[in-house]
C-alpha cells in the first residue's frame, strides 16, 4: 500500500492516499490458500459445530483461482481517500463530497469482522440521492473511516482505544476536515463508537442513528420480555451470549493469542471472520455454495473484505478492540458507574435479521424518548452491505429533521 504523503513534520495534515499491493503479495496469498490444511467434514448438518467445510471449500476455490483483488483496488482509489494523524495514530478514510452543496455531514463508522467495504454500497445513494430516488434535500457529504487497527488505519502502539477514544477522534476527524455541524451512523463496533459520540457530544454533532442496540448487553436482565416481540429479542441476545460468543469470548479476552493464526493462514483468517451470526453466516454461505447471494452480500464482496484484513495484516490488532471494550464495561461496572445520557437526537432502525432485533420498548431503555425509530422488513447484521438502498433511505429518514437545525 502507498500513498501520497505530507511532510514528515506535518502527519497531522490531510494526505492524499492509495491502495497498490505488489503482485508478490498477491502470489503469497493464492499459494498460501492452496497450502492450506483442512479438518474433516463436520458431524452435523447445520452450523453448530462451525462454519461448514463445503463452504471453506468454495470459498478457497473462488479466492485462489477466480477472485481479482485489482476490481476492489481499483473500486477503493475510484473514491478520494486520505490520511491523517489523530491521537498518534495514522486514520484512513473515505471523503465523497456531495454533488448537492448543502448537503449534511455525516461519518460513517464500521465494525468487526468488517471495514469500509461493508459501506461503498451506500456511497452513491447517500451522496447522491437524486440518481437513487431521492431528492437533493436527502444528500450528504459522506466520511467513511477505517478503525484503528483496522485496514488501512494505523495500529495503535499504547493501550486505551476503546470507543470512547475512537469517539473523540472522530470528532477531531471532522473538525479537521471544516465540518462544523455533523450526523453520525454505525453498527456492530461502529454502534458503540457512534453510541460513545452521543454521550460525548461534541460540538457540532447534531445526532446520531444506529442499528444495534449494543448497550442491551449491559441491562440484558432489566429489558422487558412480555410480548411476543420482546421474547424473540431476549431469545436471540441469550442465544449470542450462550453459543454465539465464541469470538466475542476469544477478542475480549485473548486477541493476541488468535492473532497468531489470523495473520498467518488467509482460510484461518476468512473462517474466524465467517463464523459471526447465524443469519449473515447462512447468507455468505449461500452465497458460495449456492451462488444465490442476498443484496450485495455477494462471494466478490465477501473476499474482498476478507482481503482487505490479510493484506494488511490487521487480524490481531482489529480483535484488540474487543479486549479494550471488556475492560472498559468491567471497570465502569466495577465503579458503579452508569453511562452519561445521550445529548444529541437518536434514530434506531431495527432490522428483522439482527443478532437481537430490539423492539421499541428495549431502545427506549437505552435511549429514552428516541427521535427516531423504524423496523423494516429485510437486512441482518449487516444491514449496509446487505441493503445499501434500504439502508440509506432509513439513514435519510433518521437525519431529515435535524437538516432545519
Amino acid at each position: 500500500m502507498t500513498s501520497t504523503t505530507a511532510p514528515k513534520t506535518d502527519r497531522t495534515a490531510v494526505r492524499p492516499f492509495e491502495v497498490h499491493v505488489p503482485e508478490e503479495q498477491l502470489a503469497e496469498l493464492r499459494r498460501r490458500i492452496a497450502a492450506t490444511r483442512l479438518p474433516s467434514r463436520e458431524l452435523v448438518t447445520d452450523r453448530s459445530q462451525g462454519v461448514q467445510l463445503a463452504t471453506v471449500h468454495e470459498l478457497a476455490r473462488y479466492w485462489a483461482t477466480e477472485y481479482d483483488w485489482r476490481a476492489c483496488e481499483a473500486r477503493l482509489n475510484a473514491l478520494p481517500q486520505f490520511k491523517t494523524e489523530i491521537d498518534g495514530v495514522d486514520i484512513h478514510f473515505v471523503h465523497v463530497r456531495s454533488p448537492h452543496q448543502d448537503a449534511l455531514p455525516l461519518i460513517m463508522t464500521h465494525g468487526w469482522p468488517g471495514s469500509v467495504i461493508e459501506l461503498l454500497e451506500t456511497v452513491g445513494p447517500l451522496t447522491d440521492p437524486t440518481a437513487h430516488g431521492g431528492t437533493p434535500e436527502d444528500a450528504f457529504h459522506l466520511v467513511l473511516p477505517s478503525l484503528p487497527g483496522y485496514g488501512f488505519s494505523g495500529e495503535p502502539t499504547e493501550l486505551g482505544w476503546d470507543s470512547g477514544r475512537v469517539a473523540r477522534a472522530w470528532a477531531e476527524l471532522m473538525d479537521r476536515l471544516g465540518y462544523t455541524h455533523y450526523v453520525a451512523q454505525g453498527g456492530d463496533v461502529g454502534a458503540s463508537v457512534t453510541d460513545a459520540m452521543g454521550r460525548q457530544g461534541p460540538e457540532g454533532l447534531l445526532g446520531i442513528h444506529v442499528n444495534l442496540l449494543a448497550g442491551a448487553l449491559a441491562i440484558k436482565d432489566q429489558l422487558p420480555a412480555e410480548s411476543a416481540e420482546e421474547r424473540a429479542a431476549l431469545d436471540g441476545l441469550n442465544t449470542f451470549t450462550t453459543d454465539g460468543f465464541a469470538y466475542f469470548l476469544e477478542q475480549s479476552t485473548r486477541p493476541q493469542t488468535i492473532g497468531y493464526s489470523l495473520l498467518d493462514s488467509p482460510i484461518g483468517l476468512a473462517v474466524w471472520m465467517l463464523d459471526h451470526d447465524t443469519d449473515s453466516y447462512y447468507k455468505i454461505s449461500r452465497a458460495f455454495v449456492d451462488g444465490e447471494p442476498v443484496g450485495s452480500l455477494t462471494r466478490e464482496s465477501v473476499v474482498d473484505n476478507i482481503t482487505l484484513y490479510w493484506l494488511t495484516g490487521t487480524g490481531a490488532s482489529a480483535a484488540r478492540w474487543y479486549w479494550e471494550f471488556g475492560r472498559f464495561v468491567a471497570a465502569a461496572h466495577a465503579a458503579g458507574q452508569a453511562p452519561p445520557a445521550v445529548s444529541v437526537p437518536v434514530g434506531f432502525t431495527t432490522f428483522p435479521g439482527e443478532i437481537w432485533a430490539a423492539p421499541r420498548s428495549w431502545v427506549e431503555a437505552v435511549y429514552p424518548d428516541p427521535a427516531y425509530f423504524n423496523e423494516v422488513g429485510k437486512g441482518g447484521h449487516f444491514a449496509a452491505w446487505e441493503e445499501p438502498e434500504l439502508f440509506a433511505t432509513e439513514v435519510r429518514a433518521a437525519f431529515a429533521p435535524l437538516r432545519r437545525l
